[in-house]
């Protein structure tokens, strides 16, 4: 029924949390692929000792080409009618699939919110004010249908804003759930968690190329992101 994808490097003090709370879901009908992104501690392992045990998780190895490429390799392998994406140092609480696939009815995803986590304690629930708020493919479920031909840019940072952008821009139909599953974690050594000038530069200029030929709600919903973007990285 819904293929989770979670790409995996160098987290093995968070893995083993995400893998149960994906295994405990009280959804079953799950296929989730784990891509191990060259990791050089000791997530492979971790990620092996699951995959043996549970028939659901197919596991693939990649040399270290990135995030996006991680996902984009899993997408070949995604056989289920919805697809969602979970970072390997987050978790889901054991509701998150069975609420979302409850709810997305004719749409073509469901976007809902997140408690950050931060020592082990939860922030307050972060509800997003519209659909185009967060750039993050988590914190959604889609149906795979309408993703078809869709992947994410690879060899740079902030993918999954560009990638996020690009699915808006195919006008899907999105319904907003209230609820905040997701447990988004601060990991200070994850990529976006550190200063990337020069690759903030690329993503704003790739933002910009996709200006050129939209439709007005697509000129939008771009520059919506651009100024969402430059008040978070000023800030």
């Amino acid at each position: 029924m819904i293929s989770i994808i979670v790409p995996i490097y160098n987290t093995e003090t968070y893995l083993q949390r995400c893998l149960e709370s994906l295994l405990c879901q009280t959804e079953q009908d799950l296929q989730i692929i784990l891509v191990d992104d060259g990791s050089t501690d000791g997530s492979y392992a971790i990620a092996h000792s699951f995959a043996v045990r549970d028939t659901r998780i197919l596991l693939l190895q990649q040399p270290h080409a990135g995030q996006s490429a991680a996902r984009n390799l899993a997408l070949q392998h995604a056989q289920g009618e919805f697809l969602a994406f979970v970072d390997a140092d987050d978790a889901l609480d054991p509701d998150w699939c069975e609420k979302h696939l409850a709810a997305i009815g004719d749409c073509d995803y469901i976007q809902s919110g997140y408690q950050r986590i931060y020592n082990g304690v939860a922030s307050k629930p972060q509800m997003p004010k519209h659909s185009y708020q967060f750039t993050s493919p988590c914190m959604r479920l889609y149906k795979r249908k309408k993703m078809a031909g869709l992947s994410f840019p690879e060899g740079m940072i902030y993918e999954d804003v560009i990638w996020s952008v690009e699915w808006w821009l195919r006008s899907p139909k999105c319904r907003m759930l209230n609820y905040s599953g997701y447990l988004y974690t601060l990991n200070p050594h994850s990529t976006t968690s550190q200063t990337h000038k020069e690759a903030q530069k690329r993503l704003f200029e790739e933002l910009r190329k996709r200006l050129k030929g939209q439709t007005i709600k697509g000129k939008l919903i771009i520059l919506l992101t651009l100024l969402r973007l430059k008040i978070h990285f000023i800030s």
